[in-house]
């Protein structure tokens, strides 16, 4: 029986959750604060320990959400599962953002799921799921044009779009059997794929793990 922390950080969602041989036994996020991150993870971490009737010590292992996302969140998320990891000798586990963001739609075997991430402009972070949520079209950077699943609407009774850039799609989409659902990424979902990762000891080399951040990081000067 494995005792996961799950740390959720490449949105505005602040997210922590504990899993105990994969089940939710805490979560603790903050949608609306903003990326605040960088006061409120630790702060998350140490509230859903004490809740959960847990120290540091009882932990087997540290999830956190990969990415794509957004570049700040990623690296205050990564650091500080990375710094965990070291200081308690466990393994790291990395979670698809964007495959954790799916598993928030429940589907039939007709329909599928395209997790959206808001980038920038009309582009968003993206990817598709099948029903039971293997992935069917890789993870990429899309400026999203009104055509752009037109196969899915096709082939599939229903398409679910999920995550914080569907309103950008929603403006242009002109398919009637698309549903859209405005949600944040949260550690909640991570818990079973966290531990099952855990048990297939598909694990990260904590020196070496970078966030997949998809697109380069770039500042811009005026």
């Amino acid at each position: 029986m494995a005792t996961i922390l799950n740390i959720e950080t490449t949105t505005t969602n602040c997210s922590v959750s504990i899993g105990v041989d994969g089940e939710v036994v805490i979560l603790k996020e903050d949608k609306e604060g903003g990326y605040s991150h960088a006061e409120k993870l630790h702060v998350f971490i140490e509230e859903a320990l004490a809740e959960a009737n847990l120290t540091l010590k009882n932990l087997d292992a540290i999830a956190v959400s990969k990415g794509p996302g957004s570049y700040t969140g990623l690296r205050i998320g990564v650091s500080a599962a990375k710094g965990l990891c070291y200081s308690l000798n466990i393994p790291l586990i990395s979670v698809s953002t964007l495959e954790a963001l799916a598993h928030q739609v429940a589907t039939l075997n007709t329909e599928v799921v395209i997790p959206m991430l808001d980038a920038r402009r009309m582009e968003v972070y993206t990817a598709v799921y099948s029903s039971d949520k293997k992935i069917i079209s890789p993870i990429e950077a899309k400026i999203l044009e009104a055509n752009s699943f037109e196969p899915y609407f096709n082939d599939f009774d229903k398409v679910y779009f999920v995550g914080n850039g569907v309103d950008k799609f929603k403006e242009i989409c002109p398919a009637e059997n698309a549903d859209f659902i405005n949600a944040l990424p949260s550690a909640k979902q991570m818990v079973q794929l966290a531990e099952y990762k855990y048990k297939k000891s598909d694990l990260e080399d904590v020196a070496y793990f970078e966030p997949y951040y998809l697109k380069d990081f770039v500042i811009n000067r005026k």
